[in-house]
């Protein structure tokens, strides 16, 4: 039986008088692709910096990988690859620095990895952050996240910016890295994304779960999101 790889138990997280989550509750087990579904604003950024120990939370318990997410929060960094939905870096440094940086800091050799990452997203290492555009900014976040081959993937907002093709190329690193025993957690507000590549998923809005299961997504569900999405 598999083992669950995220716990998120009656999750709640307030900024003072400004919403945030409530009560979110969801398991992701190991080797699933997991939908993390909402429009901008739902509270799908601030479940994920809670889970990794960014932002303190009000109430619920959050396990990642079997570890606590408060208590362990620095072991579960090492362990995880993590991409933010803002592609930041030091717009100063070459790329091939950057990939390397992210590397040292958990102090690995990731450059075989690396290499590879790069060829397969046409990453052009020699070029300084500042002449990127923002879809090449995100594939170098992307390679940053998964030169280390992690056991747990956790994407926010990871295909904006990127072409077509980039992001076909995006979904098969991830298949590929699932089929050889890696988990992934994608929040997305792209619901094609999830139909065609999540084996689960959850439904996020106005800071609740309003979904949980498989990720077929029925006409209804599908108006009710994008009614919301342009209001």
């Amino acid at each position: 039986m598999k083992e669950n790889v995220i716990e998120i138990s009656h999750l709640t997280k307030s900024y003072g008088k400004s919403r945030g989550v409530i009560d979110v509750s969801f398991n992701v087990k190991e080797g699933d692709i997991f939908g993390f579904l909402g429009p901008n604003g739902a509270g799908k950024s601030t479940t994920i910096r809670s889970m990794l120990g960014f932002l303190k939370i009000n109430s619920g318990n959050i396990k990642i990988l079997g570890m606590d997410s408060v208590k362990d929060h620095e072991k579960i960094l090492k362990n995880i690859g993590y991409m933010p939905s803002e592609a930041w870096f030091y717009d100063s440094m070459k790329v091939s620095d950057v990939i390397k940086y992210a590397a040292d800091v958990r102090g690995l050799d990731c450059s075989k990895e690396a290499a590879k990452l790069c060829e397969r997203l046409k990453v052009d290492t020699h070029k300084k952050i500042k002449q990127l555009s923002l879809g090449n900014r995100k594939k170098v976040s992307i390679v940053c996240a998964m030169q280390h081959r992690p056991r747990l993937f956790i994407f926010d907002e990871p295909t904006g910016g990127l072409d077509p093709l980039m992001q076909k190329k995006f979904f098969e690193l991830i298949n590929e890295y699932v089929a050889q025993g890696a988990t992934c957690l994608l929040s997305t507000h792209v619901l094609s994304e999830v139909d065609k590549y999540c084996k689960n998923a959850a439904i996020m809005r106005e800071g609740r779960l309003t979904m949980l299961g498989t990720p077929h997504i029925d006409d209804e569900t599908f108006l009710s999101f994008y009614e919301e999405e342009e209001g």
